[in-house]
């Protein structure tokens, strides 16, 4: 298992994560199942949206004797009232919630408190005025959770949060057909069928938008949703008009900027073991870009995926990265510190291109990469 940083938190965590839609299979008996593995492969994080407190204690239990082991991302205002889940702003259900959501996981803290599921400015406005994150701080001042994040679908609300400064960490929907779709503060638009039946170019610019703000500020992003509610990897149903595999899928998420895990629901120990046979995979199973260069419906024509097709480049320039620091200062206005120095350590630079353009010849995308790499001199000086 490949562990990495999430943002500027200081923790590590496993590149593959844990969601807990399979906790309450088999009456939960599939939470401790789902934990044993998990601890086998080395993942070390997961997410906890549910507020079922039958599902809770699962974990709870579960969590037994391996507490320090696994980080919790656990969300503050998910919460169970009258026998089912509520997202709520009020403040006393928030306190109360989040006072049994320790008790039931039987832990002293939670590694991230996640502000659940903001996709609207009015709601994060609500946030701020009914003291939830106030609230969240408090929490943080305190131990009782490490850091302050925010569960989100909607890139300009998700982007404004991050920029606030108050978040840590965001969780948010990631995958090659949400990343084409406009902001929207209605989470059902994304998997609608009627949305798909338009053809799409390119990517959304205010998700590509949100993962460089997020790189550029230090904000990790924990991913949700990376086969679409395993849409993608059906091709009968894939708004792609053809499937992926979990590889693909999780590949592509792992090379979007600031991402730091992928949270995969499984519902058996054998849909995560494939999500974990990742970690193994070959380049060329992991490869995703021969896939989307086919796709009958979409095209990232001219748009860097980061998926290193364009590789080995006899100056031993890594173009992927090259690029993705560009896109970060372009995005940014300005180079900001951390930009600079990701850039100054990488072995090769944009001076280093002679243009011979095999690069160019290689890619699925049709990306100037020539140019870019002139323009990362113009903005890095060298």
């Amino acid at each position: 298992m490949r562990y990495r940083e999430l943002g500027n938190t200081g923790l590590l965590v496993s590149e593959i994560g844990m969601g807990c839609e399979g906790f309450s299979e088999n009456n939960c008996a599939m939470t401790k199942e789902l934990f044993d593995l998990a601890e086998r492969e080395g993942i070390n994080y997961f997410d906890l949206y549910a507020s079922d407190p039958k599902l809770r204690s699962a974990v709870g239990n579960a969590l037994e004797g391996r507490r320090e082991k696994i980080m919790i991302q656990s969300h503050i205002c998910s919460v169970w009232k009258n026998g089912q889940y509520l997202r709520t702003r009020n403040l006393a259900e928030v306190k109360e919630g989040f006072s049994e959501m320790l008790s039931l996981l039987k832990t002293d803290y939670i590694d991230v408190g996640m502000i659940h599921y903001c996709d609207a400015e009015k709601d994060w406005q609500e946030i701020l005025d009914n003291g939830i994150l106030d609230y969240a701080r408090e929490l943080k001042a305190k131990g009782l959770i490490r850091h302050i994040g925010l569960s989100s679908h909607n890139p300009i609300v998700a982007r404004k949060a991050v920029e606030s400064g108050n978040i840590e960490v965001l969780m948010f929907s990631v995958n090659p057909v949400y990343d084409l779709q406009p902001p929207t503060e209605n989470v059902d638009d994304l998997w609608a069928d009627d949305v798909y039946k338009k053809t799409y170019m390119n990517m959304d610019p205010d998700r590509q938008r949100l993962y460089e703000v997020c790189q550029s500020r230090g904000v990790g992003i924990t991913v949700m949703k990376c086969f679409a509610g395993g849409d993608l990897l059906n091709a009968e149903l894939s708004p792609a008009g053809a499937a992926l595999t979990p590889a693909q899928c999780i590949h592509y998420c792992l090379t979007r900027p600031a991402v730091a895990t992928v949270l995969c629901g499984a519902h058996t120990t054998g849909q995560l073991r494939e999500c974990i046979a990742y970690e193994t995979a070959s380049d060329a199973e992991r490869d995703y870009a021969s896939a989307f260069a086919s796709f009958p419906k979409i095209s990232w024509s001219g748009h860097c995926m980061y998926c290193s097709h364009c590789a080995p480049c006899p100056m031993k320039i890594s173009v992927a990265d090259v690029t993705k620091f560009l896109n970060l200062a372009v995005s940014s206005g300005a180079v900001p510190e951390t930009v600079r120095e990701h850039y100054k350590v990488l072995e090769a630079h944009g001076s280093d291109c002679i243009q011979c353009g095999a690069c160019e010849h290689r890619c699925p995308f049709g990306v100037a990469i020539r140019k870019n790499m002139k323009k990362a001199v113009e903005i890095f000086g060298y």
